[in-house]
C-alpha cells in the first residue's frame, strides 16, 4: 500500500518537537511564538490538562486563537486568574512552575542565556539585544527551563558575551551555590538541526535526536563547542498527520508562526 509522505516545513517541525516535550497535567509559563504555538498544540494533542501561564498575569486560558504576545487578550480567554506578573512569578518562586520556554541570541554548552548584547563593551556594543524581560527570574526558579532556537555558531557559543539568564552556570553543583532552587535548570533546547538534553552529570548538552536530514557532522560543524551526543543517535520523529492538520488549521491557520 503506497502512503503519501508528509510534507512539513522547518517551523513545523520544530513546533511538534517542542509541544512533544510538555507533559499533561503539568505548569508552564509560555513565552511569545513558537512557544505559544507549542503550547497550543500540546494541549490539543498530548497534553489537554497542561495549565499555561502567562508573564502579563494570567493563568489557565483557554487559548481559543493564537496570541500575537504574552500580553494579548487572547491569553485571557475564560482564565482562572487574571492577575499581574507578580501573581505569575510568586507562582515560580513557591515552586508551583513546571516548564517555561524561552528563546536565546547565544547559549552556552552548560543552557546559560545571553538575550541583552553583543560585543564585548557593555556600553557600546555591537548590538543592544531587548534584555532578560523574565527570563532571568523564570530560568531561576521554574523547575525545567526549555529554549527553542535556531542552529548556528553565532548562537550556540563557547562563552556567552554576556550572561543574562543562569543555565547550569559552570556545571554540576554551581546552580546551588549561586542560591537557586535544587533540582531545576535547564531541561531540552529545540533547535532548526536537533532535539538536545543535558547530561546528567557532567549537566552539558547533549543531542538526544537529530532532525530528519540532518548529520552529526551539520550540528558539529554550526556549534561553537564541544557538542555530546546519544548513542545511539536516533532521527526526530516527523510530524505526524494529526499534529500538522491540528497545528494548520486551529493553532496557526493564518501561518503567523509556521508561515515564516
Amino acid at each position: 500500500m503506497f502512503i503519501e509522505k508528509i510534507q512539513y516545513n522547518l517551523m513545523e517541525l520544530m513546533v511538534c518537537v517542542a509541544s512533544r516535550q510538555l507533559e499533561d497535567g503539568r505548569t508552564a509559563v509560555i513565552g511569545t511564538g513558537m512557544p505559544l504555538a507549542a503550547a497550543m498544540l500540546a494541549q490539543k494533542t498530548t497534553a489537554p490538562h497542561l495549565v499555561t501561564m502567562f508573564e502579563a498575569g494570567s493563568a489557565a486560558p483557554e487559548l481559543v486563537k493564537l496570541p500575537i504576545s504574552v500580553a494579548d487578550s487572547y491569553t485571557q480567554t475564560r482564565a482562572l486568574l487574571h492577575g499581574s506578573m507578580d501573581e505569575i512569578m510568586e507562582s515560580c518562586q513557591r515552586g508551583l512552575v513546571d516548564y517555561t520556554f524561552l528563546g536565546c541570541a547565544q547559549i552556552d554548552m552548560y543552557g546559560n542565556i545571553n538575550t541583552s548584547m553583543i560585543g564585548t563593551d557593555y556600553d557600546h556594543p555591537r548590538v543592544r539585544l531587548p534584555g532578560s524581560g523574565g527570563a532571568n527570574d523564570l530560568a531561576s526558579l521554574c523547575w525545567k527551563t526549555l529554549v527553542i532556537t535556531p542552529h548556528d555558531k553565532r548562537r550556540f557559543v563557547s562563552r556567552l558575551d554576556f550572561l543574562t539568564t543562569p543555565g547550569y552556570l559552570t556545571g554540576p553543583g554551581t546552580r546551588e551555590k549561586a542560591g537557586l532552587p535544587r533540582g531545576g535548570g535547564p531541561y531540552k533546547v529545540i533547535s532548526t538541526l536537533a532535539l538536545m538534553g543535558y547530561d546528567e552529570l557532567t549537566k552539558r548538552m547533549k543531542v538526544e535526536s537529530l532532525h530528519p536530514g540532518v548529520t552529526k557532522q551539520d550540528v558539529i560543524d554550526n556549534t561553537g563547542f564541544e557538542m555530546l551526543f546519544a548513542d545511539p543517535l536516533p532521527i526526530t520523529p516527523e510530524p505526524t498527520h494529526e499534529e500538522l492538520l491540528i497545528l494548520r488549521e486551529e493553532v496557526d491557520p493564518e501561518g503567523v508562526i509556521v508561515g515564516k
